[in-house]
């Protein structure tokens, strides 16, 4: 028996008796306390802010106006175009970041360390400043293929960094007895290590998924009509804010259909590492020269797709404009403003997905369940409807928060969540829950037994995951526009008023300095998945959502 599966998956179930002098206390596991029960009702009541606005507007609008709206063949060619989408994109992702993850963990293959660096990179990358860079070079380019080109090109990340991470915390024990029943090398990966890190991959894949679909710049500069883009023309174009909402209440079905469909592929098999200190390092597969050259050109074409291409094309437009005028205090003071309302949502996102985390990895019950899919509604909706959804809160329920910092941080906490409650599950999975139970039975109460081993150790886990939430609020458009403070600009703001009046030119410093920002969090996320983690509980699944 390896390592991973040392302890039984059983211990979730079975009440844990726990001595204190004068009495016995029974604790089950088959069912949740209270308070991590209403801490994590609360994290989904604050994610279904917007859910709650669209099915007031929908509500108002009558059964028939919605029914209406679902029958048109516009509705079902934008269903059709939006599966089709995300099918594609994560698809790729998958194929992409699972293999390349296995090229720098598992082969010999040189500079491992600078290529996974290389390989986070491309999430500091805006997807409306890579299609707006492409575009710049190719103008030819448009259509649902640019558009899928343009999205996996920036996505495969969220596969890759989980992906490799848990390459290297896969116990090689296990290949190893495959192998010595008689399989063979391919057979042996799939049968052996392959389930050890497919829950990583799935969880990737999953980010990717509602991140695709709830994507709105490049498929409008591309002109594919997805959700996003149809939801926004309806809100902006013809104020039609019914079929907008209906629209988007839609959405958000898919993406509980998406969580749902992750939790069965993810699968319910429990692995926790108990000596990872003692494991083992893998010995790399030797690479025939010839394959090992495929292999580094396939990732140096990656690379240079994903940040060669628009970085190069970004600094090209702003070395031919002929009105390159910007101001550099007004840069860094955007800067910082990027970079401060991002951490306070990252902050925020952090402190709501602990007990939906904590849950979704400890208990398997209806109401866990339903909790954990409520939370991912936001990542589903595009920025516009959130914007909307928290606009209509604030000027009808809470006026004084109406534009405030800290409305527009809740907005990207809101929107992010997943990201957050992702890493937080991943990272208390992998955690064997006897731990806390051996802390109680040493007489600590259930939070300071929590405290002393399962929140230290999945410490890494958990910032790994604010980071990307962090990360991704940086590039956050749509809610930012509709909800910053009067006078409050970031780098994502000065970068659209901008190309709104198709000033290229001066926008691309601002477009270079915001990817030079989320670069630092992307950095500490290869970093968080990197060699230096090796054997750190909870990172193999922090990237993916």
């Amino acid at each position: 028996m390896s390592s991973t599966d040392s302890i039984s998956g059983s211990t979730l179930a079975t009440p844990v008796r726990t001595r204190v002098p004068g009495f016995v206390r029974v604790h089950d596991r088959s069912r949740p306390s209270r308070v991590l029960l209403a801490f994590s009702a609360l994290t989904a009541a604050v994610a279904v802010i917007p859910l709650v606005y669209l099915v007031v507007r929908v509500i108002g609008a009558g059964p028939d106006r919605v029914i209406e709206v679902l029958w048109r063949a516009r509705t079902l060619e934008t269903i059709l175009t939006s599966a089709a989408f995300v099918f594609v994109v994560t698809t790729a992702c998958l194929i992409i970041g699972i293999t390349a993850a296995w090229l720098i963990t598992r082969t010999n293959i040189p500079l491992r360390g600078l290529w996974l660096v290389l390989l986070a990179l491309p999430l500091a990358m805006p997807s409306y400043v890579a299609a707006y860079a492409w575009l710049a070079q190719f103008p030819w380019m448009s259509g649902f293929a640019a558009a899928a080109l343009i999205m996996i090109l920036v996505s495969f990340p969220y596969v890759a960094l989980p992906t490799a991470a848990a390459f290297r915390l896969a116990d090689p024990g296990v290949d190893e007895v495959a192998r010595s029943l008689g399989r063979g090398p391919f057979r042996a990966f799939t049968s052996a290590t392959f389930p050890q890190i497919w829950p990583a991959a799935a969880a990737g894949g999953l980010l990717v998924a509602l991140y695709t679909l709830s994507e709105f710049g490049v498929v409008a500069l591309m002109r594919v009509d997805t959700f996003t883009r149809v939801i926004y023309a309806s809100y902006r174009g013809s104020f039609d804010r019914v079929s907008a909402a209906v629209l988007a209440l839609v959405l958000v079905a898919l993406a509980a259909l998406l969580v749902w469909a992750e939790r069965r592929v993810r699968g319910r098999q429990q692995r926790w590492r108990v000596a990872a200190s003692v494991q083992r390092d893998h010995v790399p597969m030797q690479l025939r020269r010839g394959t090992r050259v495929t292999a580094i050109s396939g990732l140096i074409a990656l690379i240079v797709l994903a940040l060669g291409v628009p970085i190069v094309s970004l600094i090209d437009l702003m070395l031919r404009s002929t009105d390159l005028r910007f101001d550099p205090a007004e840069l860094f003071t955007a800067t910082v403003s990027s970079a401060g309302v991002s951490l306070l949502g990252a902050i925020i996102a952090v402190a709501l997905a602990l007990p939906v985390g904590i849950l979704a990895a400890r208990y398997r019950t209806r109401s866990v369940r339903g909790i954990e899919t409520v939370s991912y509604a936001g990542h589903a909706l595009p920025g516009v409807v959130v914007g909307l959804s928290l606009v209509f809160l604030t000027l009808g329920v809470l006026p004084f928060a109406y534009q405030t910092l800290f409305t527009l941080a809740l907005a990207y906490a809101v929107l992010f969540l997943p990201k957050s409650i992702g890493a937080t599950r991943s990272a208390t999975a992998a955690v064997p829950p006897v731990l806390e139970d051996t802390a109680r039975t040493l007489g600590r109460g259930p939070v300071r037994a929590w405290w002393s081993t399962t929140a230290r150790l999945t410490a890494p886990g958990v910032l790994a995951g604010g980071l990307l939430v962090l990360l991704t609020s940086m590039k956050e458009l749509p809610a930012t526009l509709m909800l910053r403070p009067t006078g409050l600009d970031t780098l994502a703001t000065e970068l659209w008023s901008r190309t709104e009046i198709a000033a290229y030119g001066p926008a691309a410093p601002y477009a270079l300095a915001l990817i030079a920002l989320a670069a630092v969090p992307a950095w500490l996320l290869s970093r968080a998945m990197g060699p230096d983690a090796r054997g750190r509980r909870g990172t193999p699944d922090t990237v993916g959502a």
